[in-house]
């Protein structure tokens, strides 16, 4: 039985097919942190719920409270991010950040701050001039901070090139809206890259899906590019 109605703020983490009609969502709320709703009839093609609980999808959710999960009845989407649903790379690494949130996200705690930066990554995604890569390792180093989880210190290490201390303080401390105004060379993002893989590995004890077929993405880029290069006159 429902307690009450509200709306919130908040993004569609992960959608799942429940029933025979229904959709199983998962939000990342401003107000609530993250919850678990479900959406009747939103696989219906004529529901009006149907654009509005897939991934990506920012906006307000109208919900009844129940016992233990909520009831979507509504929603106003302000963002859909549709350049993502044209970009398959892009696409994968939303997906990424989404099961990275989920991730750190908690029940009942607010989750303002982790709603923006999902907002500014995603959009981040969809600008040409800044490299996918950059934004996925800012969001990972700021999402870290934000759970505690980041070694800060690492500002200070004397084994890590200056530009690449620069860089590691720019996404610990920058404004979101400036997270990822930063260039680097590719030896700063390498080494970048593999500092903070090394980290995310040793503070987080499960592996990511997404992340898994990014890699194998690049993996495959790589042999292409390798054989495009030995192909050459």
């Amino acid at each position: 039985m429902s307690t009450g109605s509200l709306e919130l703020q908040g993004m569609v983490m992960k959608a799942s097919p429940a029933g025979e009609f229904d959709r199983r969502i998962t939000l990342l709320t401003k107000e609530r942190g993250k919850i678990t709703a479900f959406a009747r009839g939103a696989r219906r093609m004529q529901s009006a719920l149907s654009a509005a609980t897939v991934p990506f999808a920012l906006g307000t959710f109208r919900l009844y409270e129940g016992r233990s999960a909520y009831t979507c009845v509504s929603a106003q989407i302000s963002e859909y991010f549709e350049k993502l649903k044209t970009d398959f790379t892009g696409a994968c690494y939303g997906a990424y950040f989404m099961e990275f949130a989920d991730y750190y996200a908690q029940e009942n705690l607010e989750a303002g701050d982790m709603l923006n930066l999902l907002y500014v990554s995603l959009l981040a995604l969809g600008i040409d001039a800044i490299p996918d890569e950059r934004v996925r390792y800012a969001f990972e180093v700021r999402l870290m901070v934000m759970s505690g989880e980041f070694p800060t210190d690492i500002t200070q290490e004397e084994n890590l090139m200056p530009a690449s201390r620069q860089a590691f303080y720019h996404m610990i401390t920058s404004p979101l809206k400036k997270l990822f105004s930063f260039e680097v060379t590719d030896p700063v993002m390498r080494e970048i890259r593999e500092r903070q893989d090394r980290i995310r590995c040793r503070q987080i004890d499960r592996s990511f899906h997404s992340l898994e077929v990014l890699d194998s993405m690049e993996r495959v880029l790589n042999i292409h590019l390798k054989n495009d290069i030995i192909a050459q006159p």
